[in-house]
């Protein structure tokens, strides 16, 4: 009986163990988060970050539009410079509105599509370098912020001056030297703008190189 009852206690129920499995496979299930309750949870988390990029992005996009907005705006005060010294040297006083509407919003509209396309477009295509974004940004406020006011300044007030008779008529076949002599004095002020568009063409380069390097850090740390 003794032996028996040895013999009944060290025997184990059936169905014990498959119990036990059931019990620690069911709180296994209920610690772990299903597949569905993880994507609720990271869905705040991947709206957040993308909010944080879109605030980011809308910062540096931001700064270059108010770069090359003053850029322009620069370009137009040279419009302007350039048409009253012109206007001086050719004693023109007629259409003075229309001559600088045209020298003030002709200088700003060329300088903002120009360094978009040489400049913006060329650096968010990855192929110009530091240098090369400096001097291209440098050009264009040279060539749209100075020689195009000035080629502009000049031919507008040359033939209202030619109209209205306010100037000596060129003797033939030294019409160009003529004009230029006429002005050469007065022409020397136009270096003020043209040291002023090449430094603020370096500065603005730098500044929107810096941003552009920036936000492709940001973007390859998050890939």
């Amino acid at each position: 009986m003794a032996a028996l009852g040895r013999g009944a206690a060290g025997v184990v129920p059936v169905g014990t163990g498959e119990a036990q499995k059931d019990i620690k496979m069911a709180t296994h299930t209920h610690s772990q988060p299903s597949p569905l309750e993880d994507a609720k949870l990271r869905r705040p988390m991947i709206i957040e970050t993308i909010e944080k990029n879109f605030q980011y992005l809308r910062k540096e996009n931001t700064v270059n539009i108010y770069g090359t907005v003053f850029f322009g705006t620069t370009a137009g005060f040279s419009g302007i410079l350039a048409n009253f010294i012109f206007r001086h040297c050719f004693k023109v006083k007629h259409d003075a509105l229309k001559t600088y509407a045209s020298l003030t919003i002709l200088p700003f509209l060329s300088t903002i599509i120009t360094y978009k396309l040489f400049v913006t477009d060329a650096l968010y295509s990855g192929n110009i370098s530091k240098e090369n974004c400096v001097l291209r940004s440098s050009l264009t406020g040279l060539v749209c912020g100075v020689f195009y006011p000035s080629a502009l300044a000049f031919s507008r007030n040359g033939r209202l001056a030619v109209k209205y008779h306010t100037v000596p008529l060129p003797p033939k076949g030294r019409v160009l030297l003529h004009w230029l002599l006429l002005c050469q004095t007065e022409m020397k002020a136009m270096a003020v703008p043209l040291i002023f568009q090449i430094i603020f063409g370096v500065f603005n380069g730098l500044q929107h190189y810096a941003a552009f390097e920036r936000t492709h850090e940001k973007t390859v740390h998050e890939d």
